[in-house]
């Protein structure tokens, strides 16, 4: 680092590797960010769009080598976007040349992978070098109040927590073969990709953790035709029709008990017909509950009242909201990609500060016990404890 600044590697440029360059770039002109970030490489394996993507979001240059990035003197903290199978890989070669990772979610494709990460990243926190997971939707306002709301004891005693994250980009048979769809790149399907976000969730609001589960997985359209641009071909006409197999998941349901005696009902899938971005949470306690819908993020439902009429609604845009203060007057409702700026600037303050950032890699790790549990549940028929081997 030189000064205030901080020089950002981002290392994909897919969907999340987009995401995260904008708020990135968006996050260097905001005054309140505690170390400017200065966009220096964007790496990733397609040189064709690499050069325009990184003129586009004002990286000052580009690279399809990580290995050569992440030993850069040129880059103080590199930033993982790339399939699963690649996280553990890239992030501890990070850590190890004393640069900051941020990484998206989930942490790894497997639980050892993930427990061998979180070492390293403990390791290199004892020399101030940090590490955070990528679950930006601890970042949406109304789910930073919800959970102060909890943290207080608004709702009283947390007794049942669910939550659902659905989507429908599957639903048609005809949809290609990606990466999202083979559990060598991926690790897992709807469970990886949506569950992790709803089981973090979880325990951000609540503040605890799974004690046991059961759970149930389906992959309800197991083979798909491969797209060209999958194998390096260029149409998939080329291929006569070919298919192969999908190796993750389509949908995920579980049952959970909390280690604080509290119940959670939560599932994910890609496969609910005109469902686009659903991710749904509610709280129940003793005294109140609370219920957030990411289609209407600005937005909690609060039920205090026992034996009241139902839920109010409340709006999360004031100056006094979390995050809200650097933006816009009361009323103004902020969007899906504020959520990564709030993740960029939180990860910032936390390196300015010299202590932990969270989600920490260790919150990565606890989740990603929970993505085992329901594997090893689903195949097993039983209930298991996340962690217990």
């Amino acid at each position: 680092m030189k000064g205030d600044s901080i020089r950002v590697a981002v290392i994909g440029q897919g969907f999340m590797g987009r995401a995260h360059s904008f708020a990135w770039a968006r996050a260097a002109c905001l005054e309140t960010t505690a170390l400017r970030p200065v966009l220096s490489v964007l790496c990733a394996r397609n040189r064709d769009s690499l050069a325009r993507h990184a003129a586009t979001y004002g990286f000052a240059g580009w690279s399809d080598d990580w290995r050569e990035v992440v030993r850069s003197p040129d880059v103080d903290l590199v930033d993982v976007c790339t399939p699963g199978a690649s996280h553990a890989e890239i992030a501890a070669a990070a850590l190890h040349a004393g640069k900051h990772v941020l990484c998206e979610k989930p942490l790894a494709n497997s639980l050892e992978e993930a427990e061998i990460l979180t070492s390293v990243a403990v390791r290199a926190a004892q020399q101030r070098v940090f590490a955070m997971v990528g679950f930006n939707y601890r970042r949406v306002p109304a789910l930073a109040f919800a959970q102060a709301l909890i943290a207080t004891g608004r709702l009283g005693d947390v007794r049942h927590v669910r939550a659902c994250y659905l989507q429908d980009w599957l639903v048609d048979p005809s949809f290609p073969l990606t990466w999202r769809l083979d559990g060598a790149q991926a690790g897992s399907g709807a469970l990886g990709d949506l569950g992790s976000h709803v089981i973090d969730l979880v325990c951000f609001l609540t503040g605890s953790r799974f004690a046991e589960v059961v759970a149930q997985i389906e992959t309800f359209v197991p083979e798909r035709p491969i797209a060209g641009s999958e194998i390096g071909l260029t149409a998939t006409a080329e291929l006569g029709g070919a298919s192969g197999p999908v190796t993750v998941d389509d949908a995920f349901t579980m049952l959970g008990r909390l280690d604080t005696g509290a119940l959670a009902t939560l599932e994910a899938t890609r496969m609910a017909p005109g469902r686009k971005n659903a991710l749904c949470i509610e709280v129940n306690g003793s005294a109140a509950s609370l219920r957030f819908d990411l289609e209407r993020l600005n937005e909690l439902e609060l039920c205090e009242t026992r034996g009241s009429a139902g839920f109010t609604r409340v709006l999360v845009t004031e100056p006094d909201s979390p995050y809200f203060a650097q933006w816009w007057p009361s009323g103004h409702v902020l969007g899906w990609e504020h959520s990564f700026v709030h993740e960029m600037q939180d990860l910032l303050a936390a390196i300015a500060d010299g202590r932990q950032p969270e989600p920490s890699f260790e919150s990565g790790l606890a989740v990603q016990a929970v993505l085992d549990a329901v594997m090893r549940s689903a195949r097993e028929h039983r209930w298991v404890v996340p962690g217990d081997r």
